[in-house]
């Protein structure tokens, strides 16, 4: 890197060869020159050994590239300079001493005594420096450098960086300038610009642009992306940074930087954002950046250079101070383009915000740049996150967006999870049926939160899946994947579709957007739709796509609140979606390692529950009947399952004992029978059938016939209730017959009775056979087996039989039967459990049985503490009362069963020695009947253990186990009482369901006369091959039609329940306080607002008073005139006026080329730009109060400039002589030029005319005709513009004109078909170009019928001191679309030019024109009360 960061050059060349650095990915900025190792691929430099390509040959390739199409700038011829180097060498002029020249600099005698002159002497060659550069202070970052010529094409530097070096092509260039010498910064706002500007370019794809110097702000810039490197930070997203040096600059080069880049930037219309408080220009420019132009004067803006400059403020010149007040005032005039950070002032906080807010500033004002690029604006507010700038500036009405517009950034506010962007794209009209699609969907999936757990998930399904995955593989893994959260009870969500429609299916719209660390790419053809891209597509193949609810699972597997709330209130199938979510959140929960994720998704379960609770509420207040509907009807959306049936599987107990949902299962629960049936009744009517014909009993269907006695029958023995209390009769006859076998008729033989017992039990086992294989949603035999044994009582039951059947063949065994009877006793109790299932129904009984369940498990974890005091207590005794008892039962009596007994009270006897009794206890243990005798003292005949330890620990173990342990024991039943009671009613209604439901599919005949309903159902199933049906009662398959209006009426009433909720949200003390605060920030704003428009109205004021007074002047002075002309009054009498401004005919707006901005600034602006177009002159800065001629300017020595034109014979001699000169005549017709002016005579001075509107900076003829006045002529040709059906288009009630304008190729303005006129001729020549000859004749009569709308003086680039444009604007207006000399002239346009464009434009503010060409047809606008 010697040559690189150690080289100087002067300041005469500085600007001659470039050295551009560029770091392509996460590395450190170029400006970090002081530890750089560097490796070169040129000729005469070795090449690394470790490159960024993938072979050598690749390499090769790009070093050939650049080699021919890069080149760099050598000095050619060595002359000695006067001044030396800093190290005290002699140096050339270039600024390079002779060992760095090439040998024929060095010794040719080509050039031998000659000037040196940078434009014979410098020549290009191709470069040989470039390569890889390593910044050892940023972890060995690798970036790319080249060294390269000023004159390089920007297009090829562009392909090198993207398609050589392989850098992402940028959304937004942000190039930082500033003070590169004595630059300070305010640390906070060090901070704040540091990490602002990484936000912008993380975030937005951004390339940052700085000198390359290790000085300055650029320093800054390149110790910010620095430390993001070495944070590792760049995970998240890349910072590309590029650094464009002068080649060999040294430290601290002043020279380098250029102290007014941000006036360049502004005229070529770049928005720039200046930082107050960074000191120097930056603090002028702000400081000054709100006052009106006239007030922007030399001596204000010396005074702040003397407090900016402090230091160097003495060094500056007069001419200096001058051209910097000219460059501020450009700069501040273009307000549209100027945006001032404040740091905590004006309520800007982050400085990405402020580069955000100039972008879209410059975007409403520049035309060409506003229409083209609102995606692009739109797209950094996205990334940025600023809904509130996007929806205060880019939603606007002068912007209408198509929905398929809004697609890409949808995606991107989806995928980075921007839920306000979300709802403000729907508000804006994307629909998201037309907006998701499968491939939409895929590329979602495939952009999952990598951190979510169902990423996890679907990555252990794919990782058996090759590399390139087809979409439907991916949505079918989705499915399977959601099938599991969802539970068995739903079909899968995303079917695979037929392999001919694959191709057809998954196209995705052309998309490149940079939101953080995501960049969206995708492909579609060019100029195609993208709107039809996301379409459904038909045919045949059809598809199960339903966007809200893709969208909601898609954000709720990766527990984003906020966007899956939006989506949610967007669902059609709300209850169910509500329902869904809560399911998935819980089954995530399950597996989530995170507590606080856990937390977060138990908690929006939680909050989804309520949505459903919610809108069921609004629903079942509405219509009690469709509300029900609504619980069993089959939702196709979401897997064929219904609204109950996902409440159940969420165990969400909230909705399931809402009040609706307990009433209709209440209502399935009695069948037809009325609920208000005393169960005395139904028992008296199951035992005695006849008294059904009574009307003891009441039916719910009041019509039904009461002499139809099979159909009250039915009714009656069909309705689960009665069913439950026959198989209650039953069961219990079952266990009585059961118990009176085995104490009473337990005989050696089976006796009738215990072959009955044989007989119920087996249709008991049928039973349960039946429930086992019953498949009504035909889902298999796996999950049917699965289904029947999650439930506990189905285990009982399977437990409970196969020990019958046990306990059964060991009875009929003879030598077995006792062991047999004691296998059936067991096996008794078992059913007798059964019980506690049964009476979970009983409203009193079943929240009991709930809580005595959760207490069990309470005991199990009191056994596990109490038995290791029960086993450390009873070893401990046992080892110090005993000594070697080898008989196993008594080892565990006595340190088992004789310690647990103790804590009933029953002590040992012999534990203290006291009540010790010899004949109680064997002393060899040899008795089985007694336990062996402790350790005795043969010569007391006394135990001779120590009593005092036995006692001790008896005493620790009961007040441990006594008292501790039974307490504990106490206290955990009584929280457990305390934590179930509150939910205990909520269980209960929830495992009523189960039960309900057991028993209205169970056959109606009790055991053992169900056998005749299971050969029922055999003949039905086996033989005639009819399918198993749910009932109707718990899943209902509505017609599309009944379906439709339930939906529709489902989502009216929950927009009823999200306006509820909204008010109650604002009725919160906190959102009350929230409103209070912003209500009061909005009262500071309106105030402050209107200070300022109360002094600007102030201001407009005083400059409409001064322009009265100036044409009460020239009224005046008008009158005075004709007065004296007519000869009344005299000489001596007449009153001294004012001088004007400019003459009658002259407009101020039409001068600046656009409305005057501030009061004062009438002068003309673009006749006063530094740099001349179509040349490299540079004019002499003036600033405005420097304009007129009458001012005095002193140091006022402007260029002199004539263009060379090929026409020589059509324009005035070059200038440089007063000779040729002299034979013009001024103000008068010269020959066939016209040089008089609008505005009155005009001075000549030194033979030359002086400007009528002042100081331009330039003298001579510049690229104009003639000196003095250039007249042109601009017709402005309109007509209404229409719809279709012929009807006049209006916009505010006004009609909307087109104009028809022109445009040269490279150009991107429009323009007015005008301009200057051959001599002689009648027509402009851009008019001829674009009219048929044969039409020149009929459109000279429109001009002389036209009416003239403006006539002046024009405010051009390309005015000077000598020469000026003044034209005269035409309007010719065609109000009838059938106008013939209309149809003439669209039959006749043509262009002669092919780089020539035509077309009629529609008229408005925002029509890309050049500005004079804007003011004149804005007033013509005016004239025919037009919309503009």
């Amino acid at each position: 890197m010697e040559l690189l960061a150690k080289r100087r050059r002067d300041q005469a060349s500085s600007g001659e060869e470039d050295s551009f650095g560029v770091q392509p990915r996460r590395v450190a900025d170029l400006a970090m020159v002081p530890n750089l190792r560097w490796s070169s691929t040129g000729l005469c430099r070795r090449r690394r050994s470790q490159c960024l390509f993938s072979s050598c040959e690749k390499q090769g390739d790009l070093s050939s590239w650049i080699s021919d199409n890069i080149k760099k700038k050598e000095c050619i011829y060595f002359v000695e300079s006067s001044k030396l180097s800093d190290a005290g060498k002699v140096v050339c002029e270039c600024g390079y001493p002779r060992e760095k020249h090439l040998e024929e600099a060095t010794g040719s005698h080509t050039f031998q005594d000659q000037e040196w002159d940078p434009k014979k002497h410098v020549t290009e060659m191709p470069t040989d420096a470039f390569g890889d550069i390593v910044f050892t202070d940023s972890g060995q970052k690798v970036g790319k450098y080249v060294r390269l010529s000023q004159d390089t094409p920007s297009s090829l530097i562009y392909q090198l960086m993207t398609q050589k070096w392989g850098l992402d092509a940028p959304n937004l260039l942000i190039s930082v300038t500033g003070g590169a010498k004595d630059f300070k910064m305010k640390p906070r706002l060090k901070s704040v610009f540091r990490r602002g500007l990484l936000k912008v370019a993380q975030t937005s794809g951004a390339w940052i642009i700085t000198g390359g110097s290790h000085t300055g702000v650029m320093k800054q810039v390149g110790e910010a992306v620095r430390d993001f490197s070495l944070s590792g930070s760049f995970c998240e997203g890349e910072v590309v940074t590029i650094g464009i040096a002068t080649w060999g600059a040294l430290h601290n080069r002043e020279s380098l930087i250029h102290p007014m880049t941000i006036y360049n930037a502004i005229t070529n219309g770049t928005p720039c954002v200046v930082v107050e408080g960074s000191g120097r220009v930056a603090d002028v420019i702000a400081q000054v950046a709100g006052l009106p132009i006239s007030e922007i004067t030399i001596s204000l803006i010396q005074q702040k250079l003397s407090m900016f400059f402090q230091g160097m403020f003495e060094t500056f010149t007069e001419s200096k101070i001058v051209e910097w007040t000219k460059k501020i005032q450009d700069i501040v005039r273009r307000r549209q383009l100027l945006t001032v950070f404040r740091e905590g002032k004006d309520g800007q906080q982050d400085m990405d915000v402020a580069i955000l807010q100039a972008l879209l500033k410059a975007s409403r004002s520049l035309d060409h740049f506003g229409h083209e690029n609102w995606d692009h604006q739109l797209n950094l507010a996205v990334a940025w996150n600023r809904v509130d700038i996007a929806r205060s500036e880019i939603f606007t009405d002068e912007r209408q967006w198509k929905p398929s517009e809004l697609y890409p950034m949808m995606v991107a506010a989806l995928i980075t999870n921007k839920p306000e962007f979300v709802k403000l794209f729907l508000e804006n009209g994307v629909q998201l049926k037309e907006f998701v699609s499968r491939a939409t969907l895929f590329y979602l999936y495939q952009n999952l939160e990598p951190t979510c757990l169902f990423h996890c998930k679907l990555d252990k399904m794919l990782a058996r899946e090759p590399e390139c995955l087809d979409p439907s593989v991916l949505l079918q893994h989705v499915a399977q994947v959601l099938r599991e959260l969802l539970g068995d009870s739903t079909q899968l969500l995303y079917s695979r579709p037929h392999s001919s429609d694959q191709q057809r299916l998954f196209t995705v719209p052309s998309v490149k957007i940079s939101v953080g660390a995501l960049t969206v790419h995708c492909s579609q053809v060019q100029g195609e739709n993208p709107q039809s891209s996301y379409k459904h597509s038909s045919g045949q193949a059809t598809f199960n796509i339903d966007p809200v609810r893709d969208l909601l699972i898609w954000a709720i597997v990766q527990n984003r609140r906020e966007l899956a709330e939006i989506i949610w209130a967007q669902s059609q199938d709300c209850i169910a979606a509500a329902l869904a979510c809560s399911k998935i959140l819980k089954e995530l929960s399950k597996e989530e390692e995170d507590t606080d994720s856990l937390e977060e998704m138990l908690v929006l379960a939680d909050e989804y529950e309520q949505r459903a609770i919610g809108v069921f509420t609004e629903c079942y207040r509405q219509n009690e009947e469709r509300a029900q509907k609504l619980l069993v009807r089959v939702s196709e959306t979401w897997g064929r399952t219904t609204c109950l049936q996902l409440a159940l599987e969420a165990k969400d107990m909230k909705f399931v004992s809402h009040g609706g949902i307990q009433a209709y299962l209440t209502k399935v629960w009695w069948g037809q029978l009325s609920v208000d049936n005393g169960l005395w009744r139904l028992v008296l009517c199951m035992l005695v059938f006849p008294l059904l014909y009574t009307g003891l009993v009441s039916f719910r269907n009041r019509e039904l016939p009461a002499d139809r006695c099979l159909a009250r029958v039915r009714a009656f023995f069909s309705a689960p209730v009665v069913v439950f209390h026959m198989n209650i009769l039953s069961y219990f006859a079952f266990l009585c017959l059961f118990a009176y076998v085995l104490m009473v008729d337990f005989q050696p033989q089976p006796s009738s009775c215990e072959c009955l017992i044989y007989v119920w039990l087996f249709s008991l086992a049928c039973e349960e056979l039946r429930q086992l294989f019953y498949d009504p949603d035909g889902s298999g035999l796996r999950k049917a087996v699965l289904v029947y044994f999650n439930d506990y009582w189905n285990k009982l039951d399977v437990c409970a039989i196969l020990l019958f059947i046990v306990g059964l063949t060991c009875r009929l065994m003879p030598s077995l039967l006792y062991t047999g009877r004691i296998i059936l006793s067991l096996d008794f109790t078992m059913f007798c459990l059964r019980l506690m299932h049964i009476f979970t129904i009983s409203k009193t009984l079943g929240p009991k049985i709930i809580i005595v369940k959760r207490m069990m498990k309470d005991v199990f974890f009191f056994l596990f503490l109490l038995a290791v005091w029960v086993v450390s207590f009873g070893v401990a005794k046992q080892a110090i009362l005993i000594h070697n008892e080898r008989r196993v039962e008594w080892i565990f009596r006595g340190a088992i069963y004789h310690s647990y007994l103790t804590i009933f009270g029953q002590l040992p006897t012999y534990i203290d020695g006291v009540n010790f009794k010899p004949d109680q206890c064997s002393p060899d243990g040899t008795d089985p009947y007694k336990p062996k005798c402790p350790e005795i003292d043969q010569a007391r005949q006394e135990p001779m253990f120590p009593e005092w330890l036995t006692v001790l620990l008896l005493c620790l173990y009961l007040l441990f186990a006594n008292i501790l342990l039974l307490n504990l024991l106490i206290a955990m039943f009584n929280y457990t009482f305390q934590q179930v009671q509150e939910h205990t009613d909520q269980i209960w209604k929830f495992q009523r369901h189960d039960l309900i439901e057991e028993y209205q599919g169970r056959p109606p005949a009790p055991p053992p006369f169900i056998l005749l309903s299971h050969l029922h159902l055999i003949i039905k199933r086996v033989m005639l091959k009819i399918p198993a049906e749910r009932h109707k009662q718990f899943k209902n398959k509505l017609e599309k039609t009944e379906e439709a209006a339930l939906l529709s009426w489902e989502i009216y009433l929950k927009e009823n329940y999200l306006q509820e909720q909204q008010f109650q949200q604002k009725q919160r003390p906190e959102q009350k306080i929230q409103d209070v605060s912003d209500k009061v920030d909005s009262m500071v704003r309106l105030l402050e607002m209107a200070h300022l428009k109360q002094s600007g109205a102030v201001e407009q004021r005083l400059a409409s008073l001064e322009e009265q007074v100036a044409q009460t002047a020239t009224a005046l002075h008008w009158i005075v005139k004709a007065l004296r002309d007519s000869g009344f009054g005299s000489e001596e009498g007449v009153p001294t006026l004012a001088p004007q401004k400019a003459s009658v005919g002259w407009d101020p707006e039409l001068d600046s080329g656009s409305k005057a901005e501030d009061p004062g600034d009438t002068y003309h602006v673009n006749a006063r730009h530094l740099l001349y177009p179509s040349c490299s002159v540079l004019r002499f800065p003036v600033p405005n109060e420097k304009v007129p001629w009458k001012t005095e300017f002193l140091m006022y020595n402007p260029p002199f400039y004539t263009a060379d034109r090929k026409d020589k014979d059509l324009v005035d001699p070059v200038g440089d002589a007063l000779e040729p000169l002299s034979r013009i005549s001024y103000n008068a017709v010269d020959g066939p030029v016209d040089r008089r002016s609008f505005h009155g005579v005009y001075t000549v001075r030194d033979g030359l005319p002086l400007n009528p509107m002042g100081r331009t900076g330039l003298r001579g003829r510049g690229d104009l005709s003639c000196f003095g006045p250039n007249h042109t002529l601009q017709p402005v040709i309109t007509c209404w513009r229409r719809n279709l059906d012929g009807a006049i288009c209006r916009k505010n009630v006004k009609k909307m004109l087109e104009v028809l304008v022109v445009k040269h190729g490279p150009s991107e303005h429009w323009m007015l078909p005008g301009g200057s006129r051959e001599p002689g001729e009648m027509l402009p020549r851009k008019l001829k170009q674009v009219l048929r000859r044969e039409l020149w004749s009929s459109f000279e009569r429109l001009l002389t019928q036209g009416m003239k709308v403006y006539k002046g003086y024009v405010d051009d680039p390309r005015n000077t001191d000598n020469a000026w444009i003044e034209t005269v604007a035409v309007s010719i207006h065609f109000p009838d679309q059938n106008d013939v000399e209309l149809k003439r002239l669209n039959s006749h346009l043509h262009s002669c030019d092919e780089g020539m464009a035509i077309r009629w434009q529609v008229v408005d503010e925002r029509i890309p024109l050049y500005d004079n060409h804007k003011v004149i047809l804005q007033k013509v606008a005016s004239l025919f009360m037009a919309y503009y």
